[in-house]
């Protein structure tokens, strides 16, 4: 589908245009949305605005990383959304001219719709030109990364107030889920901060300085969220580690607890073994005390080993 939007020199919103009349005097700039468009609407990338085949090849062709190309009079831009239920990117093109923004994704956009309805009812909006309209896909597309990452931290605030509760088995679970949504995130929202930051220190593009201090809005939206992954991502670690040092000493101290009781017992068995064996003279079998005899040997040497293990503190 294609929808298109122009405003005339009146600051008017114009929606019934063909493509054919977009280069009229009295229209100032246009946006034209290829919103998942057929295999004959998107050759007008070609046929009609004779973008560059890289540029369209682009659009189609995988999950390309976010960035910025320039091709003689047109600027190119990927840009990434996320999906809030699966936190995969999802990619949006967009193309930038002397006069018109040209936006290209293969699946519906609320970004975009948002931004297409300021610009159509809002006129301090289209005054301000379509490098503004494109501002404002950008900061809606940024915008829409912080509910995610809320919802992490809500996850994390949650497993802490838990985790006397919960087994280190569930506990870790949870954490290692946590990690794999912080890391499909920051593939989306650490490339996006690089591009920003190309944006608003670009020197090709007179007109992103007119709207300098909007991108620059973005970008620090960009920073922030990044802290927050990287503050997060540091968070889970930090449980991790913890839960794992609290496993580790639990298994030690288990551990330690069964070499005591084998330690002890090794004397025990020892004995026992020697007065085991069927030899035909054992001349202390035929004295009328001597099992009593070994039996309280035996208990002083578990109580001795035992009370000096204990003053050692290994039973601590």
């Amino acid at each position: 589908m294609i929808r298109l939007l122009a405003v005339t020199t009146d600051y008017e919103v114009l929606t019934d245009l063909p493509l054919e009349k977009l280069s009229q005097n009295s229209i100032l700039w246009y946006w034209v949305d290829f919103n998942n468009p057929s295999e004959e609407e998107a050759r007008l990338l070609r046929d009609h605005f004779h973008f560059h085949p890289l540029a369209i090849e682009d659009c189609y062709y995988l999950l390309q990383r976010p960035k910025m190309d320039h091709y003689e009079d047109v600027t190119f831009f990927v840009l990434h959304a996320i999906n809030a239920k699966t936190l995969e990117a999802e990619e949006v093109d967009m193309f930038l001219g002397k006069n018109f923004i040209v936006t290209f994704h293969l699946k519906d956009s609320q970004e975009i719709e948002d931004a297409w309805c300021h610009v159509r009812q809002e006129e301090k909006i289209r005054v301000k030109g379509h490098f503004y309209a494109a501002y404002l896909v950008m900061d809606n597309l940024v915008d829409q990364y912080f509910p995610s990452v809320f919802q992490i931290e809500d996850q994390l605030d949650e497993i802490e107030d838990n985790v006397k509760n919960e087994s280190i088995q569930e506990l870790m679970d949870q954490i290692f889920d946590i990690r794999a949504k912080l890391l499909r995130l920051r593939r989306t929202i650490v490339p996006m901060r690089d591009l920003l930051y190309r944006v608003v220190n670009s020197e090709r593009v007179q007109e992103l300085k007119e709207h300098h201090l909007f991108f620059t809005d973005v970008y620090d939206h960009l920073l922030k969220l990044s802290e927050m992954i990287e503050s997060n991502r540091d968070m889970t670690a930090d449980m991790r580690d913890n839960h794992i040092s609290m496993n580790s000493n639990r298994m030690n101290a288990i551990m330690k607890t069964l070499t005591v009781i084998t330690t002890i017992f090794m004397p025990l068995t020892f004995i026992a073994g020697i007065y085991g064996m069927n030899f035909n003279y054992m001349p202390e079998l035929t004295w009328h005390w001597s099992y009593f005899v070994v039996l309280a040997i035996m208990l002083g040497i578990g109580l001795g080993m035992y009370m000096w293990f204990r003053k050692k503190g290994w039973f601590d």
